[in-house]
């Protein structure tokens, strides 16, 4: 059973989602500011957290950042706040997908799995560690190595690895990638991951020889696998 951390200041909010959490089967945590999120996710990192962004103490792009600092734990943004420069700015922080208020529970709950679902995707029998050639991935760690030299690496950069690195050879455009790396429909600026690809290559390339992620030109970018 996965663990819903909710991080909400208005009673009423919190209590619906955790009603409709519950009758799908989750398990629900709750917190009412960003402190008290923040100390919940050190005691016991959850398996998801719906955040809100406007919080007491510290607000949900503060809450959003530390977290990502030390954990690849999903984030699911909740706010009345729908400018897109809000929606981008705490996608960019590392969260995986934004709901703006007033929210549908149903669609929340359904995003909810979703999330779930693109996180934990794993390619079969290699489960939550990936080896190919002189690069490991360890998912449950958040840790990548090249010639067992460690690559600092961010938390959206890390997802694309994974994510690319779970489908060998597979050509995903750049807006696929949004979609499922990001977790949000394409804005319209596919830059974006452009520049998360450049990236990754060239700490992929400062620690060992093999590129591992190639253009596709016209198409979009794969991950090559090297025995």
């Amino acid at each position: 059973m996965s663990t819903i951390l909710v991080v909400e200041d208005e009673e009423s909010v919190r209590e619906l989602v955790r009603m409709y959490l519950e009758n799908d089967g989750f398990r629900v945590e709750t917190a009412s500011d960003g402190e008290e999120a923040l100390n919940k996710v050190k005691a016991n990192t959850p398996d998801l957290i719906i955040l809100d962004i406007m919080l007491p103490k510290f607000d949900g792009w503060t809450v959003c950042r530390e977290v990502k600092k030390t954990s690849s734990v999903p984030i699911i943004m909740l706010s009345a706040r729908t400018e897109e420069f809000d929606r981008v700015l705490g996608l960019e922080l590392g969260a995986d997908d934004y709901i703006p208020k007033p929210f549908s529970p149903r669609e929340m709950v359904a995003r909810v799995r979703a999330v779930l679902r693109r996180t934990n995707a794993s390619p079969g029998a290699g489960g939550r560690v990936l080896t190919y050639g002189d690069l490991t991935i360890d998912r449950d760690a958040n840790r990548v190595t090249v010639n067992d030299r460690e690559v600092a690496m961010a938390p959206r950069e890390f997802e694309l690895l994974w994510f690319l690195a779970c489908h060998p050879g597979r050509v995903y455009s750049r807006e696929q990638l949004l979609e499922e790396v990001w977790g949000y429909e394409y804005l319209g600026d596919a830059r974006t991951v452009d520049t998360h690809i450049k990236r990754l290559r060239e700490k992929l390339h400062a620690n060992g020889e093999a590129t591992y992620i190639k253009t596709v030109w016209g198409r979009g970018y794969k991950f090559e696998a090297t025995e």
